[in-house]
């Protein structure tokens, strides 16, 4: 159900979508949160969307740093997410907000790429065109590249974005926002390409949350009271027609007020990234491939997930469903297939795991106090050593 919402003395009506269990949650509610409540970093009562402090690649900060400091300055997410191999390909961000990220992103996928940028936010939409002249003139790009559509996530096609369009679409803790995730996931699907890829970062927690939790306007603006039960992600993605979830990273959220504290209970809550795919219809022979490097900032090491990770002109067996992925996507050109005749084909697959609690536990006893960070880290769970 979808109903519109005027507030008093509001210049605009406000979409507004409620779920199917009673919980009911405005756009403005998130406006109201984020722009009145929130004032600096410090008033957050969870680490849910704190950037972490790791590092960025060379060319990513190389990226940012082109881009205008109203623009960086008016941007309120955090992290980053972006996923490898864009030159050329045709990207949506989730929430662009001020265009921080599509603006980085724009230097990425080049002149003979794209990028789009939603956001529900007029004010935030008008900072980011304001600058597109003078982001395309520092890119050195005789046409833009980049443009940005006011709209809401779960109404991709209403916006006016089309069918089988995009190669990527980003997302970064925003979904969460939704009461209605099906139709995010389903309005993804609809406009990505064949063998396209949704790969975004969230909030999930360890079972399904009451409405008591899902009605608390804190904890919803915190990302967390609109956090998914990581296993309704897997129905979701199956029943939308994604391929299986692949689990890149996650780490744990901590909440540091008694007061939601008591409200959660023994809810637990950790951020996840995760790669879905639009893939054609059919299974797939588990396999071995040869990643042939190159791939900007994963040139000589590429760690796909937590569980694959690809080194340069090494032999790597994988599973029937990577190798769907692989074949099928944008990364087909930055591997090597070993032809099935030779009877190299017929490898046992690994076991998926998208679990990323136990992900978190595998990685906090490899190295323990690693795993406590926000929502949008851009290091990958497995490492190239």
């Amino acid at each position: 159900m979808q109903f519109l919402f005027t507030k008093s003395g509001a210049s605009c009506q406000r979409l507004c979508f409620s779920s199917v269990r009673g919980v009911i949650h405005c756009h403005f509610d998130y406006k109201e949160y984020y722009g009145r409540v929130l004032k600096a970093t410090s008033d957050l009562k969870s680490n849910a969307c704190v950037a972490p402090a790791s590092p960025l690649p060379a060319f990513i900060r190389q990226a940012l740093g082109k881009v205008h400091p109203e623009v960086i300055s008016r941007y309120y997410g955090c992290g980053l997410v972006v996923p490898e191999s864009l030159e050329g390909c045709r990207v949506l961000d989730l929430g662009s907000g001020s265009g921080r990220d599509c603006y980085m992103l724009s230097q990425l996928v080049g002149d003979k790429g794209h990028v789009t940028g939603i956001d529900m936010t007029q004010d935030q939409l008008e900072v980011a065109k304001k600058y597109l002249d003078y982001h395309m003139k520092e890119f050195s790009y005789k046409t833009p590249n980049i443009s940005f559509v006011q709209g809401y996530i779960e109404a991709l096609a209403e916006a006016g974005l089309q069918k089988d369009s995009f190669d990527i679409i980003i997302s970064n803790c925003v979904v969460n926002l939704s009461p209605d995730k099906k139709r995010v996931l389903a309005e993804a699907y609809s406009i990505l390409k064949d063998g396209g890829e949704l790969y975004f970062s969230d909030v999930y927690c360890n079972g399904r949350l009451t409405n008591e939790i899902k009605n608390h306007k804190v904890l919803w603006g915190e990302c967390i009271g609109g956090a998914l039960w990581w296993k309704d992600l897997v129905h979701l993605a199956e029943e939308v027609g994604f391929s299986y979830p692949r689990l890149v990273t996650a780490s744990t959220i901590t909440v540091g007020n008694k007061e939601l504290q008591d409200i959660l209970g023994d809810f637990r809550f950790v951020s996840a990234t995760y790669r879905l795919f639009k893939l054609p219809k059919g299974s797939s022979n588990p396999c071995r491939v040869i990643y042939n490097g190159g791939i900007m900032g994963v040139e000589d090491c590429f760690p796909f997930d937590c569980q694959y990770t690809f080194k340069a002109e090494e032999v790597t067996e994988v599973d029937g469903d990577l190798a769907k992925i692989l074949s099928s996507s944008r990364f087909a050109e930055d591997f090597t297939f070993e032809p099935s005749g030779r009877g190299l084909c017929g490898v046992k697959a690994k076991e998926s795991l998208v679990d990323p609690f136990e992900l978190v536990l595998q990685l906090e006893k490899q190295n323990p106090g690693s795993t406590t960070r926000g929502c949008c880290s851009t290091q990958s769970a497995s490492c190239c050593k």
